[in-house]
C-alpha cells in the first residue's frame, strides 16, 4: 500500500534527525516546544528553554508585536541620574568600543540593573529598524518586556550569553543577533549590563569575547573610582598585563580589609569570599608590606597566600577632602601655621612651598601602624622626606594636590584650640 510523505512543518526543517547547523537546531527547538508541547533539551542552551518557558507561563506567543516603548518619562530620569557613576565610568571604555565597532554593522548597549537602556551607538534608522527602536533611552530590555535577549538573560542568571537570531523568543526579534556581559559593583551586585547586537546578520567575530573584554574594563573602572581611603592592588601573574583589561583588581579599606576585588583577583586568589576579610589572610602580607608597593619605581614581585607568584602594584588612594579643587595659590589652613618655615606662596612661584616636620617624623623606615590611615599619613611624610619638605613636589610625586597634603597633615594634627600661637 503506497502512503505518501508526511508534510513538511512551516519551518521547513530537514527530514534527518541530526540537525548539523545552530540555526536547524534552534528553529527545531522551537517547533518542539511552542507547536508540540516538549521539551527541547540538548537543541539549545538551558538559560535559552527556561527563558522560553517563562515567556509561555506569562501568555506571551512568538508572534505578537512588540513596541518596544521607553518607559515613563519620571523612572527614565530617575535610571539616568542613579546611574550616573556607571556612565561616568563606562565613558571610556564606550568611545574606544565605538570606534572598534565603527566599521562593523554592530551596534552596543549599555542598561542598567533593571534592564533599561542608559547608552546606546548611533543606529542608522531605516537599515536596522529593530535596533532603531530598542537603542532609545528608557527602552525596557528585561525578559518581562522582550522576551528572550541576551540582556534579559544576564539580567535573570548574572551570567554572560550569547542569543542568535533563531533564539529570540518573539518572532521580531528573530533579526538579531546579541551577546551581552554583566557589570557589578564593588558589592558585587549588577550594576548594569553591556550588549553588543546585529540585525540581519550573524557576528562575523567573537562577540562573546569582546563585549566580555569591554564589560570587565567598565567594571574595572567603576570599582576604582574613590570611595574614602583605599590602596588599590593592580596584580596579575605576568607583568606585562598591568595596566591592561586583563589585571586583576582589589581594594584595601582604611581597617585592613578587602573591600573589593574583580573577576580577575578573584580568579588568581580562588575564593569567592573575599569581601571584608584582612588583607594579610588573602595576600598572606600585611599592611605594611602591601603599602612599601605604592613606592616602587615598577611592578614587585610577591607570593600570595596560597602560593601563587604575582606581579605587584599599589596605589593609596585618598578620598578628597571638604573641598578638593584648590588652586595652586590657596595658602594653607590656619591650623598648619605652625608646621611652616614660611607663608605658603602664591601660585607665581609655587616650587618654595615647604613643611618643616619633625625629623623623626620624616623617618622614612618601614612602618609597622596598624591601620591603612596611618599608613597614609606616613606615606605623606615619606613623600616630603624625599622633596625636601617642598609640598609641590610631593604632591606631584603622590599625584594629589597640594591642599589635599595640607589637609592630610592638619588632620593628623587634630583640633587645635582657639587662639594657639601662628
Amino acid at each position: 500500500m503506497h502512503r505518501s510523505p508526511p508534510a513538511r512543518s512551516a519551518l521547513a526543517l530537514p527530514e534527518q534527525a541530526f540537525f548539523a547547523t545552530a540555526p536547524q537546531r534552534a528553529a527545531l527547538a522551537r517547533e518542539r516546544l511552542f507547536v508540540d508541547g516538549q521539551r527541547p533539551t540538548g537543541l539549545v542552551g538551558e538559560p535559552i528553554i527556561q527563558s522560553w518557558q517563562r515567556c509561555l507561563v506569562a501568555h506571551r506567543r512568538p508572534g505578537e508585536r512588540l513596541a518596544f516603548d521607553p518607559v515613563t518619562p519620571s523612572r527614565r530620569h530617575g535610571a539616568l541620574q542613579r546611574s550616573r557613576p556607571l556612565l561616568e565610568a563606562a565613558r571610556p571604555a564606550l568611545e574606544r568600543l565605538q570606534a572598534t565597532l565603527a566599521h562593523t554593522s554592530v551596534r552596543s548597549f549599555l542598561c542598567d540593573g533593571e534592564g533599561l537602556v542608559v547608552h546606546s551607538s548611533p543606529v542608522p534608522g531605516e537599515s536596522e529598524p529593530v535596533l532603531g527602536l530598542a537603542s532609545r533611552l528608557g527602552v525596557n530590555l528585561g525578559e518581562d518586556a522582550v522576551g528572550t535577549t541576551a540582556p534579559g538573560l544576564v539580567l535573570r542568571t548574572g551570567q554572560a550569553v550569547t542569543v542568535t537570531r533563531e533564539e529570540h523568543f518573539f518572532d521580531l526579534c528573530g533579526r538579531l543577533s546579541c551577546a551581552a556581559a554583566p557589570i557589578r559593583d564593588r558589592h558585587g551586585r549588577l550594576a548594569g549590563v553591556l550588549d553588543l547586537s546585529t540585525e540581519g546578520h550573524s557576528f562575523a567575530f567573537d562577540a562573546a569575547a569582546l563585549v566580555g573584554l569591554y564589560a570587565s574594563s567598565i567594571e574595572d573602572a567603576l570599582l576604582a573610582e574613590p570611595d574614602g581611603d583605599t590602596l588599590v592592588l593592580h596584580f596579575q601573574a605576568d607583568p606585562r598585563l598591568l595596566g591592561t583589561p586583563l589585571q586583576a583588581l582589589a581594594g584595601i579599606d582604611p581597617q585592613g580589609r578587602v573591600a573589593w576585588a574583580n573577576r580577575a583577583a578573584r580568579s588568581l586568589l580562588g575564593d569567592a569570599e573575599l569581601l571584608g576579610r584582612p588583607a594579610a589572610e588573602v595576600f598572606g602580607h600585611g599592611l605594611p608590606t602591601l603599602m612599601a608597593s605604592s613606592g616602587a619605581r615598577g611592578p614587585q614581585p610577591l607570593h600570595l597566600a596560597n602560593g601563587l607568584g604575582v606581579w605587584l602594584r599599589a596605589q593609596l588612594q585618598m578620598a578628597p577632602g571638604p573641598s578638593s579643587d584648590e588652586s595652586e595659590g590657596r595658602r594653607a589652613p590656619a591650623a598648619l601655621a605652625p608646621t611652616l618655615e614660611q607663608p605658603v606662596a602664591e601660585a607665581s612661584t609655587p616650587a618654595s612651598t615647604s613643611v618643616s616636620t619633625p625629623a623623626a617624623a620624616l623617618d622614612p623606615t618601614p612602618d609597622t601602624a596598624p591601620t591603612l590611615a596611618e599608613h597614609d599619613h606616613r606615606l605623606v611624610l615619606q613623600a616630603l622626606a624625599r622633596n625636601g619638605g617642598n609640598v609641590s613636589r610631593a604632591a606631584r610625586e603622590l599625584r594629589v594636590s597640594r591642599g589635599l597634603l595640607y589637609r592630610r597633615l592638619a588632620a593628623a594634627r587634630g583640633p587645635q584650640t582657639e587662639g594657639s600661637g601662628t
